[in-house]
């Protein structure tokens, strides 16, 4: 078995996910890796989500019975777990929503309904990068259609990264928000905050930071970011669908109008006027993901229980074992960076002129899960030419033999296509 440094001590840490053991075709055990799409949930999160509906089952913050408290209490509670996770000033910060993409999606109606200084209309200007995961742009696209704004971006690099050659004419004074993904869901790319904070702030825009492929596996801190809004999901976190997080800076959660409207997002309300809730209440209308915040909770407990920055070192070091095991591969291209710095543990490729389509279904018949296609990121095939691409991405029960099946899996599917 091949070793490598700072690997964690995954046949430990597998038992706790009881898919792993699965079996597939023709007696092929599971091989994942896709968990860029979806993560899988270790037995102390499936065992706290059957605890809440067998034992606490009900609906929060309006009942005065023992389970509506109980229930009120464990969705609150993972809200502080979520605080903390990501180092939160305020609990009151943390907005739950059914995932990344309504995050995002809250973000752009926030400043298309908002009053000056936030509000985005035909004078002014949004910014976002050619590697954004669909539920990055369009949002953008819709809200730009809607108030005349002018739609700009980042474009890449030949390997991969962003080209910010031009960063002071790209984000102008005009600009009112700059909104792009801190680790590429195609690409690996871990992007250069910093730089990007720093002028949105010399211009006064508002930043937006994806951080749905970097919350899984890594520690954040929404504080050193300096974004004003970070958005992530569950699901890619060992946590269960249906639930997302949107982060955003107090000060602005207070001045921002509501997205939606209904119950529990009302201080109150007549038949003329209503007035909000404070945050986060003012943007978790109607009834939440209860359950599913609550199993976010326990991922959260997970993780942390791992250490976030032992899960980053275990992915680095099998990054740079696949990337090096992928060289070998005749045919295989990488479309991204190519070494494992500064770079998440995602790995996207074509092989010579097989279609990614073709390679995943091969794969899929040795047991081996891996994504293929344009990863809701069909710009940037575009900038690379290519229709789609095969993407394999670890986390923290891959291994290296992981690895090497999918290396072997390449080369029959080499031979299968001659």
């Amino acid at each position: 078995m091949t070793q490598l440094p700072g690997l964690l001590d995954t046949e430990a840490i597998r038992k706790d996910f009881p898919i792993l053991d699965r079996v597939l075709h023709d007696g092929k055990k599971l091989v994942y890796l896709d968990n860029a799409a979806t993560s899988q949930t270790p037995r102390q999160v499936l065992d706290v989500l059957n605890e809440y509906y067998e034992q606490h089952n009900a609906n929060v913050h309006r009942g005065v019975h023992v389970l509506a408290e109980e229930a009120t209490e464990l969705y609150e509670g993972a809200r502080d777990k979520v605080a903390a996770f990501v180092n939160a000033p305020s609990r009151d910060e943390v907005i739950f929503t059914k995932n990344a993409s309504e995050s995002l999606n809250l973000v752009a109606n926030m400043l298309g309904w908002a009053d000056e200084p936030y509000r985005v209309d035909a004078d002014t200007e949004i910014v976002i990068t050619e590697m954004e995961h669909h539920s990055n742009i369009v949002p953008w696209q819709l809200l730009a259609q809607r108030t005349g704004a002018k739609l700009k971006w980042f474009g890449l690099t030949d390997d991969g990264r962003l080209d910010l050659s031009r960063i002071d004419e790209v984000i102008t004074p005009k600009t009112k928000i700059v909104s792009f993904v801190l680790v590429s869901n195609i690409l690996g790319t871990y992007n250069p905050v910093e730089a990007i904070v720093r002028r949105a702030q010399e211009v006064g825009a508002l930043v937006c930071v994806d951080a749905s492929q970097a919350a899984p596996h890594m520690a954040l801190d929404v504080q050193a970011l300096q974004a004003d809004f970070v958005a992530f999901t569950g699901h890619k976190m060992c946590g269960p669908t249906g639930i997302g997080v949107l982060w955003g800076r107090q000060e602005l959660l207070e001045d921002l109008p509501p997205f939606l409207g209904g119950g529990e997002m009302i201080e109150t309300v007549s038949m003329s006027s209503s007035t909000y809730a404070p945050a986060p209440h003012k943007f978790e209308a109607g009834t939440p993901p209860i359950a599913q915040a609550v199993g976010l909770g326990a991922a959260v407990d997970y993780l942390s229980s791992i250490g976030m920055d032992r899960i980053a070192a275990h992915e680095h070091a099998l990054t740079e074992y696949a990337i090096r095991r992928l060289a070998d591969v005749p045919g295989v291209r990488i479309i991204g960076p190519t070494t494992a710095e500064d770079r998440g543990a995602a790995i996207s490729f074509t092989l010579g002129d097989i279609h990614p389509h073709d390679v995943g279904q091969v794969l899929d018949e040795q047991g081996i899960a891996v994504r293929v296609g344009h990863h809701c990121a069909r710009p940037v095939c575009l900038r690379y030419g290519i229709p789609a691409t095969t993407r394999a991405s670890f986390y923290l029960y891959s291994t290296p033999a992981e690895v090497d099946a999918l290396v072997d899996g390449l080369e029959h599917v080499r031979n299968f296509f001659g």
